[in-house]
């Protein structure tokens, strides 16, 4: 195992697993990350699901249906120890990847398969800023920012219409800092 300064940033990693294991891998895991105390490593464990609707015999029926039968989603720091518990989890086969190297997914496979991967965004304007709306159907409006979500890419806005402050959610790319 390659062990580089950059390797200590999480990412996701695609886990192969028995068909049917899925879900057990992710308990087993959980488990276990939380009887070695190593909460400060993994992010998240997903198995990717997705509704699927049913009708037969004129009932609407919704199943929830593994979007990737046999692969688990896990958000984690690899390290020598993280490595071996996934890898030592009854289950698993194995990391995605080439030999023992774990390869992370790009963000753009994120992207495709609807994780949007949190890109840190930094804004140049603050809560109680003056900015200007740059975009949209209230584009030209000023206002003071009242809420930034990181997480939504999304900052909220106090706009003044007709004589009453109003707020308004917006993109980050729709405000600018006056």
């Amino acid at each position: 195992m390659s062990q580089e300064k950059e390797e200590l940033v999480p990412r996701w990693y695609v886990v192969h697993t028995y068909s049917g294991y899925e879900n057990k891998v992710k308990t087993d895991l959980e488990k276990t990350i939380k009887n070695r105390e190593l909460e400060d490593f993994f992010f998240e464990i997903i198995v990717p699901m997705e509704e699927q609707i049913e009708i037969k015999d004129g009932q609407r029926k919704t199943n929830l249906k593994k979007v990737f039968p046999g692969y688990v989603l896990i958000k984690m720091i690899v390290t020598e120890k993280t490595w071996y518990i996934v890898r030592n989890t009854r289950g698993v086969t194995g990391f995605v990847g080439s030999g023992t190297d774990p390869i992370p997914l790009t963000d753009e496979e994120i992207r495709k398969m609807g994780f949007d991967e949190q890109i840190e965004v930094n804004v140049d304007y603050n809560l109680d800023d003056s900015v200007r709306i740059i975009d949209g159907p209230l584009s030209d409006f000023t206002g003071i920012v009242k809420e930034i979500n990181k997480e939504k890419h999304k900052v909220k806005v106090l706009v003044s219409m007709f004589g009453r402050e109003t707020p308004v959610e917006l993109e980050f790319s729709q405000v600018q800092k006056i």
